[in-house]
């Protein structure tokens, strides 16, 4: 049997996140980094030296040596550089969000089909292992979710705010523990540090009874990322950082015996009743998980895509899905920081 062909690759855009791609790509087995592009000749340079590839300032010079792309630059240009990479037949992944605009993530959804290209979005923490741990321990239908993200002001990807920076990824996360999309969302957030939001809290509504509240903040002292899940029969949280995943439900005993009012009509003691309740009436796991890099999980996941032309677990359509729920999050807390200065601008007159 022959060796596989190794896949030819080059990283769009090699900055804080891009050079971490090169890295891992460079390192991995069955793919040639051909090289990397970034517009800041100097950056591309120093990772391409770092990695004994090449470099350019302008893709176009090598996307026909390429069969893939990973495109981690700004925002503002995924639609335009990846709408030109899929025209041209090559199959790319897309740092999130996959556009800030829902017809453009739409368009390049469309386009990956028309020209039977594997498009991944790049929503990373579907590879942390404590999501993966958190999801496999579920064992009934989600009836609440609260997700938080917080962490201080990165001086970076500043062409969007705290919803597309932040605030997709939770999107993203819980539109796959429920399986549908919102039927109503409410927000309100705050501007602090520049043009765009820099705080958003959300509730979004599902049909089948679910509510997931979300915060995310960019003004935070200290980062933070947490994810919870509660069902009828259990309550499950996750911590992305550590990773550690805890896991609570009601034991046999408390399933099967007396209810508690029951036990202190009884005249069961209540104080050493309190004392059984995270023993004998709620078993409590915490279980770590696996320390296995995310961003390698998922960039293996897309060579392997690549290969087979199977569709990875964050295609396109999930990807704009996630995008048009972060449009109408932006949506509703504009009409509510609207309506709250209407209704201060009143009460000012008024005084």
């Amino acid at each position: 049997m022959g060796q596989v062909k190794p896949i030819r690759m080059a990283v769009i855009g090699v900055g804080a996140l891009g050079r971490h791609h090169a890295r891992i790509l460079a390192g991995m087995q069955g793919v040639d980094l051909v090289a990397v592009a970034d517009p800041n000749a100097a950056q591309a340079q120093a990772v391409a030296e770092q990695h004994q590839t090449d470099w350019v300032t302008d893709y176009n010079e090598i996307i026909d040596q390429v069969d893939a792309i990973s495109l981690v630059a700004p925002t503002f240009l995924h639609y335009e550089i990846a709408a030109d990479c899929l025209a041209r037949g090559k199959d790319i992944l897309v740092e999130k969000p996959l556009t800030a605009d829902v017809p453009q993530a739409q368009k390049l959804t469309e386009l990956a089909l028309d020209h039977d290209c594997i498009l991944q979005v790049g929503h990373i923490e579907r590879f942390n292992p404590a999501f993966e741990l958190l999801c496999d321990s579920i064992t009934s239908v989600p009836r609440y979710i609260r997700a938080e993200r917080l962490s201080p002001f990165p001086f970076r990807s500043l062409d969007i705010g705290a919803v597309h920076d932040l605030m997709i990824h939770d999107i993203e996360l819980v539109l796959h523990l429920t399986g549908s999309m919102p039927t109503l969302v409410e927000s309100f957030g705050s501007r602090l540090m520049g043009a765009h939001e820099d705080t958003v809290q959300t509730r979004l509504h599902f049909s089948g009874g679910c509510i997931a509240d979300i915060t995310a903040s960019r003004v935070n002292p200290e980062p933070r990322r947490n994810i919870s899940v509660w069902t009828n029969t259990e309550s499950i949280s996750a911590d992305l950082q550590t990773r550690s995943v805890s896991i609570h439900r009601p034991t046999s005993a408390l399933l099967n015996g007396p209810a508690m009012e029951d036990r202190m009509r009884a005249g069961e003691d209540v104080t050493e009743l309190k004392t059984r309740v995270f023993s004998e009436f709620i078993e409590t796991e915490t279980v770590q998980a696996s320390a296995e890099d995310a961003l390698t999980a998922e960039l293996q996941e897309f060579t392997e895509c690549v290969r087979s032309r199977q569709q990875p677990r964050v295609d396109g359509k999930e990807g704009t899905m996630a995008v048009q729920t972060a449009e109408r999050v932006l949506q509703s807390m504009l009409k509510n920081c609207v309506n709250h200065r209407a209704k201060a601008a009143g009460e000012v007159r008024a005084a």
